[in-house]
C-alpha cells in the first residue's frame, strides 16, 4: 500500500550532477514541497512538526550512511 499518495512526484534534474550549486538547489526546491507535504501529513495524526522534521533527518543520515557502507564493501 502506497501512503504518501498525493504529496506528488518528484520532478527529474534539469542540471547535471557536476554542476554542485544548481543541481542542490535543484533537488532542494523539487523535495521542499513534499516534505512540506509529509510533514502536514505527520503533524495531522498528531505528531509534533519538530518531531517528525527530526525524525527525517535521523531517517536521511541513516539512508546515507547504508548506501556509503554498501558502495564501499563493493568497492565502488
Amino acid at each position: 500500500m502506497n501512503m504518501m499518495t498525493g504529496l506528488g512526484n518528484v520532478p527529474a534534474p534539469t542540471h547535471a550532477a557536476n554542476e554542485f550549486l544548481a543541481y542542490e538547489t535543484e533537488c532542494r526546491s523539487a523535495l521542499n514541497p513534499l516534505l512540506d507535504g509529509l510533514l502536514d501529513m505527520a503533524e495531522a495524526a498528531g505528531w509534533s512538526r519538530r518531531t517528525a522534521a527530526s525524525t527525517l533527518m535521523f531517517l536521511a543520515a541513516q539512508h546515507v550512511s547504508a548506501s556509503s557502507g554498501t558502495s564501499a564493501s563493493r568497492g565502488l
